[in-house]
């Protein structure tokens, strides 16, 4: 799409740095999991295949916000809302360094999914 607006594009960059963070933490776990010497190897496996499939998921909709498709926003703004509390976690937790970019990316994706030059480009397609 030649016209797309800034806020969609924002939103996909965010939505893919996203997914691409999971897949390689999902695959630093499972690597992890195969060389070092996990308490539970199958409860680590699973993190890790769920990291890589989150994340392979959070691709697709990347793609999907940055086509413009209609059917990735409500993902899109699901995942930002559940990465919030997430956030907020970590900082409480003594992780700003990881809860403060991700609060901040995840009100990145959100006003950039919920803006309403989003909306025009979504429902025009």
């Amino acid at each position: 799409m030649s016209n797309r607006p800034v806020t969609l594009t924002v939103a996909a960059i965010v939505l893919a740095v996203e997914g691409a963070a999971a897949v390689l933490l999902g695959g630093y776990v499972g690597i992890e999991t195969i060389i070092g010497a996990p308490a539970d190897v199958t409860s680590s496996l699973f993190v890790a295949a769920f990291g890589v499939v989150a994340g392979a998921a959070l691709l697709w909709v990347a793609r999907g916000a940055l086509k413009a498709a209609r059917w990735s926003r409500a993902p899109g703004v699901v995942t930002q809302i559940f990465a919030l509390p997430v956030a907020v976690s970590l900082v409480q937790s003594g992780q700003g360094i990881i809860g403060v970019p991700l609060a901040l990316a995840a009100l990145a994706g959100l006003a950039g999914l919920l803006a309403p030059a989003t909306t025009r480009a979504m429902i025009e397609r």
